[in-house]
C-alpha cells in the first residue's frame, strides 16, 4: 500500500485489543470512613463530559480501591509530574491491603472541600470527584464522576493568572512505560490558523 506522496506503507492485522495510547498515568485516591487513604493507580481514566464536568476510571473488581469506589462514591484523580513517576508506578503495583502507600512514598494527604477523600499536596492538580454511575463492563467496572472541585498549585500560575499546567511535566503512559510529555507541536486549531490569516491577506 501507498500514500498520496508514493510512500510505501507495510501494516499488519492483528486482534482487537487495548492499544489506544499514550493515556495520562494518574494517581486516584480515596478512603473509606475510619481508615487510612489509599492510592491506585491508573491508566484508564479520560474526560466524558464538559457540561457538568465529567470523568471515567475503569477498575479491576479484584482491587483492593474497587469496592472503597463502589462504597464511598467518591475519589480524587491526581495527576502526575516527572517527579511523582516514581511513586506512581509504586501505588500501581503494592496493595493497599498492605501498604500504607501514603506514608511509603511520603505524600501528603491533602484535605478536600467536596468529599471526603484526600488529594495528593504533591500533585500539579487535583480533581474531586463523586461517582453518578458505575457501568459493569467485563475485565473493568467504570466509574463515571462528577467534577465538583479543583485545586491547582499556584507555583505553575504566572503573573497574569494563567495556569500553566503543560510547565508541570506531565507523564503519560504508553504500552507499558512511563513517559514525560515534551515537545509542543501546535496548539487547538493551529491546523486552520494559518489559513485564516492568509485568506485575510488575500481579502485586502
Amino acid at each position: 500500500m501507498e500514500n498520496e506522496t508514493g510512500k510505501k506503507l507495510s501494516k499488519q492485522h492483528w486482534q482487537g485489543g487495548n492499544m489506544l495510547y499514550p493515556v495520562p498515568a494518574v494517581m486516584v485516591s480515596c478512603r473509606r470512613e475510619g481508615e487510612k487513604p489509599n492510592i491506585i493507580t491508573v491508566a484508564w481514566a479520560g474526560t466524558v463530559c464538559s457540561a457538568p464536568p465529567m470523568v471515567s476510571v475503569s477498575v479491576r473488581k479484584e482491587r483492593y480501591s474497587y469496592n472503597i469506589l463502589k462504597e464511598t462514591k467518591e475519589f480524587v484523580i491526581n495527576l502526575v509530574t516527572k517527579d511523582l513517576a516514581f511513586a506512581t508506578d509504586y501505588c500501581g503495583v503494592k496493595s493497599g491491603r498492605d501498604t500504607d502507600k501514603f506514608s511509603q512514598m511520603r505524600l501528603t494527604p491533602q484535605p478536600s472541600r467536596h468529599i471526603q477523600a484526600p488529594g495528593i499536596a504533591e500533585s500539579p492538580l487535583n480533581l474531586e470527584c463523586k461517582v453518578t454511575q458505575v457501568i459493569p463492563l467485563g475485565s473493568h467496572d467504570l466509574f463515571l464522576a462528577e467534577v465538583l472541585g479543583v485545586t491547582v498549585d499556584e507555583q505553575y500560575i504566572d503573573k497574569n493568572g494563567k495556569f500553566r499546567l503543560n510547565d508541570a511535566g506531565l507523564v503519560a503512559y504508553s504500552h507499558g512505560e512511563y513517559f514525560k510529555l515534551g515537545e509542543k507541536l501546535g496548539k487547538f486549531g493551529f491546523s486552520v490558523a494559518r489559513k485564516k490569516k492568509n485568506s485575510n491577506r488575500k481579502a485586502r
